[in-house]
């Protein structure tokens, strides 16, 4: 058979499947279970009138066949309904929405519609593993954008012209909220560079300590430059659903309609429909969820007292790594898995994520393993 085409082999390795591989090889072993702290995988699942939606909506007759392309206009209209009542923000849904696949099919989508190939595209170190592949579908150069423990970009140390650039605040796997002035920023940052701006806003409600979700729409002049992503995985424990949108310049909405057209034939009906329920029904299980994280997030605090570690939202704790102690060496010796922090960029070395997507007495025997595997006082 003839070489795979240079696109294929530009994707770097990805990084999840590379770790759920070594995890599982580790758990196979004979010794204690092992606990995995290191997958962020929701362990709380979408409300039950969600799921009755599905149900409802998968037993008709007449959704079968395929969806319109461009997704249900109630579906944009109830996600238009949630920026403008949560996130204070006015889109327009016909124009300014885009319904996705899932939110990781956008930042693939993103690259396409804004950067040829060479083109340069700036991405936060460190960041989510999966935008290295954007870069490497789209045929880009990469370039960086440093960003500090604390969540503050170092600007003057981004490419002076650039093509496009990814922000994640809430950050994964850095764990922390977007710094006073850092949207405005970026949008300052966009406009010396020509550089087109996705914000990730998957975690977006998973927000702690009295913070409110803050969306990078909601700060004049981010519209005129991006987009911003938001997942029904996180807020609404949808994860292997698969549906997100594009919210925001109405020009870049629609190129990624047009590329979807082409690549995609809809999303199923029903699943839209039950997507319609969640946005526009009962909400308490939204800040649930979120406060089953935060209580999470207190008691992985107190075990890691003593050392460097982050979790202003989002489902993960980004903590420094003690002399001596690795990832690994907490696999082999300590049989618990947390996401090493290389991964996610240069400046992850030396750190780790920790995940809060785990049920409670999993979560507790973990982090009584990694506080004395760390010579912390256990919990």
């Amino acid at each position: 058979m003839r070489p795979a085409p240079q696109r294929i082999r530009r994707l770097p390795e990805q990084y999840f499947t590379a770790l759920l591989a070594r995890v599982a090889e580790h758990a196979a072993r004979d010794g204690e279970p092992l606990v995995d702290l290191g997958r962020g995988n929701p362990d709380v699942g979408p409300p039950p009138h969600v799921a009755a939606a599905l149900d409802e909506w998968a037993r008709r007759a007449d959704v079968h066949g395929y969806a319109p392309f461009a997704g249900l206009p109630e579906l944009k209209e109830a996600i238009a309904a949630r920026y403008r009542d949560v996130y204070g923000v006015t889109v327009d849904p016909a124009r300014e929405i885009a319904v996705l696949p899932g939110s990781k099919t956008g930042l693939m989508e993103f690259a396409q519609v804004c950067v040829e190939r060479g083109g340069t595209i700036v991405l936060p170190d460190p960041g989510y593993p999966d935008y290295f592949s954007a870069v490497a579908l789209a045929g880009a150069r990469l370039g960086t954008l440093p960003i500090a423990p604390d969540g503050t970009p170092d600007w003057e140390a981004a490419p002076p012209e650039a093509d496009a650039l990814y922000l994640n605040y809430p950050s994964n796997p850095a764990a922390v909220c977007a710094p006073a002035g850092v949207f405005e920023d970026a949008i300052a940052y966009a406009e010396r560079s020509g550089a087109l701006v996705l914000h990730d806003f998957a975690y977006g409600d998973l927000v702690f300590d009295g913070r409110r979700p803050e969306s990078f729409l909601a700060v004049d002049g981010a519209r005129d430059v991006g987009l911003e992503l938001f997942s029904m995985s996180k807020t609404y424990g949808m994860a292997g659903w698969r549906l997100g949108f594009a919210v925001g310049n109405a020009e870049l909405v629609a190129r990624i309609e047009d590329l979807q057209n082409h690549q995609f034939a809809g999303v199923f009906m029903p699943l839209q429909r039950a997507g319609i329920a969640a946005l526009t029904g009962p909400q308490e299980s939204v800040e649930a969820r979120r406060a089953t994280y935060e209580r999470r997030r207190n008691r992985a605090l107190a075990a890691l007292q003593g050392i460097e570690a982050h979790s202003e939202g989002t489902f993960f704790v980004w903590f420094r790594l003690p002399d001596g102690i690795t990832p690994q060496r907490l696999l082999e010796e300590d049989r618990v898995a947390v996401a090493p922090g290389e991964g996610f960029g240069a400046l992850g070395a030396g750190w780790a994520r920790l995940s809060l997507a785990t049920p409670d007495d999993r979560l507790d025997l973990g982090l009584e393993r990694l506080g004395a595997a760390i010579g912390l006082h256990a919990i």
